[in-house]
């Protein structure tokens, strides 16, 4: 059994509650983490080689960098008001300085940069927000770090999927590199259910049925997705969000959806 669900834990003296890396993960690009910070508490770290989004996922905070500085930004106190986040792009050589002015969670998503872009806040104004799908595989999208707007090898969105419907639908994978056709590109889940006492559903699979996992996701669970295909379904009664970091060698999303199962999106989208 492939063991792709990372928990969250206690915080540690930074605040961290979840983190990934590629060691941690078997893989080459992506590191993601999770810090629950107090009112009043700090987090400073070096970017090194790595280009960094911190999304707000709540609370409200003061961001600093070698050169810049956003004070008091964060809008949504509870994730599913479903507004979009504040977030702030720093590059590699860098360093960022959180402050939580309010109880904070943030997430700290990592690739390898180039120094190509300098530190930059991404406002609620700059996401775009998407209704994708119809009927029961309908879900919000709001793209915090798409491939149209500058980063080196980051990819971010956050998706809210509504009870009882399927996300990440029709299952579709990006684990080729074989462009123009499909890019390769590890991926994060990092998932909150409301109520909170209730779960998610995500299957990870291969064609070959190499891999081929089907787990219970708990609120603030992380799920690897090394490969293959990853859809995600909200029990009746608990609506589910995700996070989603990508990075790969190229960045760009081309994906494949499943031959058996791509047929669903036409006839959905022909009923809507």
């Amino acid at each position: 059994m492939a063991d792709l669900i990372v928990p969250t834990k206690t915080a540690d003296s930074d605040g961290n509650v979840l983190s990934i890396t590629p060691q941690s993960a078997g893989w080459e690009y992506i590191g993601f983490d999770i810090y629950s910070l107090k009112k009043g508490q700090k987090l400073k770290k070096n970017t090194e080689n790595q280009e960094i989004c911190i999304v707000i996922l709540t609370g409200k905070s003061n961001v600093s960098t070698k050169e810049e500085k956003w004070e008091n930004i964060g809008q949504r106190m509870d994730i599913f008001e479903k507004i979009p986040p504040y977030s702030v792009y720093v590059s590699n050589d860098d360093h960022y300085e959180v402050e939580a002015v309010t109880d904070l969670e943030i997430a700290v998503c990592a690739a390898p940069g180039k120094g190509t872009y300098p530190a930059r806040l991404i406002t609620p104004q700059d996401v775009g927000v998407e209704h994708r799908g119809a009927g029961n595989i309908a879900r919000q999208v709001h793209n915090i770090l798409p491939e149209q707007k500058p980063a080196d090898s980051l990819l971010v969105v956050e998706v809210f999927t509504p009870e009882g419907n399927w996300s990440s639908y029709p299952p579709h994978k990006h684990d080729q590199d074989n462009l123009p056709h499909e890019s390769y590109l590890e991926e994060t889940y990092y998932h909150k259910v409301n109520p909170g006492h209730g779960f998610a559903i995500q299957r990870v699979y291969t064609d070959d049925q190499s891999l081929d996992e089907t787990m219970i996701i708990k609120d603030g669970d992380a799920v690897l997705v090394p490969k293959g295909y990853h859809p995600v379904s909200a029990p009746p009664g608990y609506e589910v969000y995700y996070l989603n970091v990508m990075a790969g060698p190229v960045r760009t999303w081309k994906f494949n959806n499943s031959k058996d199962h791509e047929w669903i999106m036409e006839e959905k989208l022909a009923l809507k």
